[in-house]
């Protein structure tokens, strides 16, 4: 389990992105870009990578909500996706969806990533410019 943030860091019916380091079985550690929603006491992740083409889902850097706030949008192509499901709603890549991320609020109120290892290496440099 990897604390990425506390669940007040990410506004109400909000989502924040995270570069994270990821151990593959090659033993490297690679970018994994990731995305949180927070719904109220609840929070939801999933990678950051339309199921389309490949690009990352944020239209500006953390924005990932419809002008509504109810979907995930791809800043690019404009597909929606359900919050709760990940699965695209409408748009080119209509019946597929987000790979989901395993996450928790732990007792002290953090977010937490589980079912990855993750390299915990604070010169990790992941490539994207966004540490």
């Amino acid at each position: 389990m990897y604390a990425i943030c506390e669940l007040n860091q990410i506004p109400n019916r909000r989502a924040a992105s995270f570069v994270l380091a990821r151990q593959h079985d090659d033993g490297q550690a690679r970018p994994w870009l990731i995305f949180v929603v927070r719904w109220g006491k609840h929070v939801l992740g999933y990678e950051n990578n339309c199921p389309h083409e490949g690009v990352p889902l944020d239209w500006e850097r953390g924005q990932f909500l419809d002008g509504e706030g109810l979907r995930i949008q791809c800043g690019k192509h404009g597909a929606l996706f359900d919050l709760g499901t990940g699965e695209c709603v409408a748009g080119p890549c209509l019946g597929r969806g987000l790979t989901p991320v395993q996450l928790i609020v732990d007792d002290e109120g953090d977010i937490c990533v589980t079912g990855v290892v993750l390299a915990e290496d604070d010169d990790f440099d992941s490539g994207c410019g966004v540490e």
